[in-house]
């Protein structure tokens, strides 16, 4: 049996990809060029030597911040190509490779450009704006003068612009009293005219009421034409406003007012004359500007379109300019100053590419001292790695989500790529639903080299990713939802006629009598027969609920399988002894026993209550069976299994701790002669476990931990299966929600000619569909099969204590590490 194991190939997913540490002697003149060559690779994951430093104190801290500044400026150009919208218009162009100090200079030289042209925009707009204020209030001031140059004014005028207060009636108001007869002087009365924005409007009025104690005349316009912000270039709706008043001092309060809110004051002559006369001046000044400012805007916007044809490689020079110096300020200097020092890990199979890499630096930076590239001795855990591609990446991400695995650590996403979307399947199992999933997976299929290079939101980001994943619960619930005789909760006689039918006519019409079997069971999963009789939901829940234990059972053993074969991949004889023999006994004892009795009952149609027989083995296991006997012999087995059972218990809880033990006294104090004779090299190569249990070991602690582990493990052999039970759960959820809403929503809507109510239940119907069914139950159906994997079945043998490897390549760069 060992032979035939060890000659069994290897699995590239089984096993993560064997590591080593090695030593990188770079000479200081081709540092550069070999880190970029490693970069382009991306196979060396660098160790920081320089961990004890801050960001400021490593040697190409200067080189860091001038990339840095060189990416700010990048993005404070792709900003003003955006505010241009001129995004659509850019291409990437053929462009001779620059160094990076001659970009350094360019992007100095641009964004002082752009500022400048920021800057002088600005000016003219705000120029521009002023001028176009004005002319605003000359013209609709200018309405507002003529209209109150009457000393007729009527007294609808007075209530519609006139506020009058309860506080202050003892006040008399100003244009009451120009209005008293004998009062028609108005050499007092003055007028302030602006613009102010719309959003203000009211709080300022209501301001100059209080300020003035309503000794004014508050007159506003909607301005015609909307101004643009210059600094935010967004349009701002303004009124017009002016405002008439009497007195020096209501003057100083109204201009104090007008500025506390932003509004604009302009000075409006009136001689109507005059008013022309500017208006006229205005107006030209204004189309000078406007002309300007279009010249202004073109010149920009051929900048940008310049620049905006090389951003990109821009972009991506600086940021990998800026990880290569971020990397090198991971690597130390030797004594001599020449030559920078790095360790690393890749793994095995990437050293070669990696020697040759580093050989092209050598050659291409003309360099006299060659790189020197070594293994050495690691002490700590090497990084996990396992090439994956795009179909196994996702299953991948699922287990790695729950821990990453071990260094060399059986990996569950070899099994999980099948358990996974079946166990999925079971609890969706319907196989019109599995074609709506297929449709959706087949779409992102179809799509994915133009999705691929898209950036998308979060949620279509997650369905992309898991695409595969999607595709392979599509095909399962199809498989799962024929077994279940499924086509949105209804069943179709597919593979031949039922087995089952009417006994005579009545059996149509009642449900007193019922069917009998005429012929042999039907082909390929339920009998559509089922549907509907008073037997459906009694049978349904038995079928499922047994095979769940089943695939419970099966799924746990090939957890506790797997530990073995860690075991022995680890040399851990102790494990294989003590944990992988007394639980396999243990699980296969109880529920093993109960898996057989399912098996047999099934082949057998016997009416024996699997409850009262499990409960007894425990309770009375001596008793004689009577009518729940399954086979000869069954009685003696129960009583073996359930001695065996509670022997696995302290076999998994004693010997391992008192056997740790021992070694441990036979290693350091039995043989402490031999430890002081050995050389430090000698000391080096023993055991990493041996040199921690030397000063650490402690036996109370191993011991409760060894008992954790079987409490947890005698406890979870019970849960565990229990929590199997969510497949029939949510498999018996799934198909009575599909029922209702064909049963109470299709049927019934169809059971009316009006067309209206039909198409109203068809959509009602296609919402359910859609909305509960093929999303919520999708979701919940992954988040259990989620749970069983990461709970029942990988608590068996993953510790997923690891930790990636995450090499140092440009491809994995991404805008965020501007």
């Amino acid at each position: 049996m060992e032979k035939f194991i060890e000659n069994l190939p290897p699995m590239d997913l089984m096993r993560s990809e064997k590591m080593t540490l090695v030593q990188l002697i770079i000479p200081a003149e081709s540092s550069h060029r070999a880190i970029t060559y490693l970069g382009e690779l991306g196979l060396l994951q660098f160790r920081d030597l320089n961990a004890d430093k801050s960001p400021f104190q490593r040697t190409f801290a200067n080189q860091v911040k001038r990339c840095a500044e060189m990416s700010r400026k990048l993005r404070f150009i792709k900003d003003q190509i955006s505010k241009a919208n001129l995004l659509s218009s850019m291409r990437p162009v053929m462009q001779p490779d620059i160094e990076l100090e001659e970009l350094e200079i360019q992007l100095a030289e641009h964004e002082h450009e752009l500022i400048e042209m920021n800057s002088n925009s600005e000016k003219l707009r705000q120029s521009y704006n002023e001028l176009l204020e004005f002319k605003i209030v000359l013209q609709k001031a200018g309405d507002f003068l003529v209209s109150s140059g009457s000393h007729a004014v009527s007294e609808r005028e007075l209530d519609e612009n006139v506020y009058s207060n309860n506080d202050y009636v003892d006040t008399s108001s100003l244009i009451e009293q120009e209005m008293r007869p004998g009062r028609s002087d108005q050499s007092g009365l003055r007028f302030i005219s602006g613009i102010i924005c719309k959003s203000k409007a009211l709080r300022f009025e209501r301001m100059l009421f209080r300020a003035t104690r309503g000794n004014m005349l508050f007159n506003q316009a909607p301005a015609d034409e909307d101004i643009v912000d210059p600094v935010s270039r967004e349009t701002v709706e303004k009124t017009v406003f002016v405002v008439f008043f009497s007195g020096e001092q209501a003057r100083t309060k109204i201009l104090k007012i007008c500025e506390a809110f932003g509004a604009n004051c302009y000075p409006v002559p009136e001689d109507i004359t005059k008013q022309r006369q500017i208006t006229r001046e205005v107006s030209l000044r204004l189309a000078d500007l406007e002309t300007t400012l279009d010249a202004g805007i073109r010149h920009r916007n051929k900048a940008l379109t310049s620049i905006g044809m090389h951003l990109v490689k821009w972009m991506n020079m600086v940021r990998r300019e800026k990880a290569v110096y971020d990397t090198l300020n991971m690597l130390n200097f030797d004594v001599t100053k020449k030559c920078l020092v790095g360790e690393g890990w890749c793994p095995i199979f990437a050293k070669a590419q990696i020697q040759a890499a580093l050989q092209r630096a050598t050659f291409d930076s003309s360099s006299q001292v060659g790189i020197i590239f070594h293994t050495m001795d690691a002490i700590e855990s090497p990084p996990t790695y396992f090439r994956t591609n795009k179909f196994t990446n996702a299953f991948q991400e699922i287990v790695d989500a729950y821990g990453v695995a071990g260094y060399q650590e059986a990996n569950p996403a070899v099994y999980t790529v099948i358990t996974f979307p079946f166990l999925f399947a079971v609890m969706f199992g319907d196989w019109g639903h599995g074609i709506c999933l297929l449709l959706g997976a087949l779409v992102l299929l179809a799509r994915e080299s133009k999705l691929s290079t898209q950036k998308l939101g979060s949620f279509m980001e997650m369905l992309f990713g898991g695409r595969y994943v999607l595709l392979l619960m599509s095909l399962f619930s199809i498989y799962c939802g024929l077994i279940y005789n499924e086509f949105f909760s209804v069943p179709y006689h597919i593979f031949g006629g039922s087995a089952y039918k009417c006994r005579d006519t009545t059996c149509k019409d009642a449900y007193t009598v019922g069917l009998v079997k005429y012929q042999d069971a039907y082909p390929f999963g339920v009998d559509p027969s089922w549907r509907g009789s008073r037997s459906e939901l009694p049978f349904l829940n038995s079928l499922k609920m047994k095979m769940s234990i089943l695939l419970g059972v099966v799924q746990m053993n090939l957890g506790i399988i797997i530990s073995y074969f860690n075991a022995r991949f680890f040399s851990s004889s102790l494990d294989i002894r003590y944990q992988f023999v007394p639980q396999v006994i243990f699980l296969n004892s109880l529920f093993g026993y109960l898996s057989l009795l399912i098996i047999i009952k099934w082949c057998t149609g016997s009416q024996a209550d699997l409850y009262h027989v499990m409960i007894y083995m425990f309770l009375s296991p001596t008793d004689n069976l009577g009518e729940n006997q399954l086979f000869w012999g069954q009685r003696p087995l129960q009583i073996i299994l359930l001695l065996l059972a509670l022997i696995a218990v302290p076999w998994m809880l004693f010997p391992k701790p008192f056997i740790l033990k021992r070694l441990h006294t036979e290693r350091f104090q039995g043989r402490a002669y031999g430890i002081l004779g050995t050389s430090e090299m000698d000391l080096d190569v023993e055991p990493d476990s041996a040199r921690q249990h030397h000063e650490e070991f402690n036996f109370s602690e191993v011991f409760v931990h060894q008992m954790i582990h079987s409490i947890e493990f005698v406890l979870g052999a019970v849960s565990n299966t229990a929590s199997y039970l969510r497949l029939w759960a949510l498999s018996l959820a799934h198909s009575e929600l599909s029922t209702v809403f064909y049963e109470k929503v299709l049927l019934l809507a169809w059971g009316y000619d009006n067309i209206v109510i039909r198409l109203v239940g068809l959509a009602v119907f296609a919402f359910a569909t859609a909305f509960i069914l093929l999303m919520m139950e999708t979701l919940s159906a992954f988040l259990h099969a989620l749970r069983l994997h990461w709970v029942e079945f990988q608590n068996k043998f993953y510790h997923g204590d690891g930790y990636k490897f995450r090499p140092f390549s440009f491809a994995s760069l991404t805008e965020d590490e501007d």
